[in-house]
């Protein structure tokens, strides 16, 4: 089970209601005291994929939870590292991973969360969600033309379209949670100084060239936007069901540690365990054991 030093540090970050909560009263350089040297947080990160893939092997083998994770963040937030990272032991036949990009034609003419919702994973599957339907709460609300391309009816795009987006959002994760799936949702909190030094990273060393959009920077004059608008989303969504990691991201190492974590955890309190062979079953095994000595 989870040492309860990690469990304290991981309650500093989840987010559960969002009654009192403030994104600005989170440091994104914060490490909750831990000052590891690089070998050892690799050392931490590997033996908690090794413990994510024994528990998924578990829950493939169960075939009764399914998990959805959700990474949310601003460009450069290290969303991809924490990806390949975290998941770098799992079976790639029990996990699915989906990035969401500008929704397309026919998913515009569809209700908001249809692109997602056929996305889901299976019972006994991670699903793994780089970016998602919050993203019709965030780049949409700061980009408020956006929505014309969703072709809602106008009479439908009030004053509260937002707050009933979030109502809508956080009434379907409840949805999900009732039927088995476990939600756990990441917002990568990345500070605009280390989103700059990374972006500067990018042009200046060759091999990170692809990874640069001057898009991305444009995005930076809207960063107080942004910060609004998450601060609005996991306020609204924030749920004992479907709790919000505030992760801080100017750190990858321990971004890296805090998100497999906060995944093992939850895993870890769904009873998971392989199917019991019934008598039956030990009998045929013993038929097919005799005939192939």
């Amino acid at each position: 089970m989870m040492d309860k030093s990690v469990a304290k540090i991981l309650d500093c970050f989840c987010v559960t209601s969002g009654k009192n909560f403030r994104l600005k009263k989170l440091d994104p350089a914060d490490t909750a005291g831990l000052d590891v040297e690089k070998d050892h947080a690799a050392d931490l990160l590997q033996q908690g994929v090794e413990r994510l893939s024994e528990l998924q092997d578990m829950l493939y083998a169960q075939d009764r939870w399914s998990v959805l994770c959700i990474f949310q963040a601003m460009d450069a937030a290290g969303k991809d590292g924490a990806i390949k990272h975290v998941f770098s032991g799992v079976n790639p036949q029990g996990c699915q991973v989906h990035s969401y990009k500008a929704p397309n034609a026919m998913e515009l003419d569809h209700d908001f969360l249809w692109r997602h919702s056929t996305a889901l994973p299976e019972r006994g599957r991670i699903g793994i969600h780089n970016r998602s339907w919050y993203e019709e709460v965030l780049v949409v609300r700061v980009h408020p033309d956006y929505l014309g391309g969703g072709k809602l009816p106008q009479r439908l795009v009030g004053k509260r379209i937002w707050d009933e987006r979030l109502e809508d959002i956080a009434a379907y994760e409840r949805y999900l949670a009732r039927q088995g799936t476990v939600v756990l949702k990441f917002f990568l909190n990345v500070s605009k100084s280390e989103q700059k030094r990374r972006f500067l990273s990018r042009i200046e060393e060759p091999e990170k060239n692809w990874k640069f959009s001057a898009a991305d920077v444009a995005e930076r004059a809207h960063w107080d936007d942004y910060m609004d608008a998450y601060e609005e989303a996991i306020r609204g969504t924030a749920a004992r069901h479907a709790p919000w990691y505030v992760v801080p991201a100017d750190n990858k190492w321990f971004t890296r540690l805090a998100v497999v974590a906060a995944i093992v955890r939850a895993l870890e309190g769904l009873d998971l365990h392989y199917p019991k062979v019934t008598k039956e079953q030990k009998a045929t095994l013993e038929v097919a054991r005799k005939a192939l000595v």
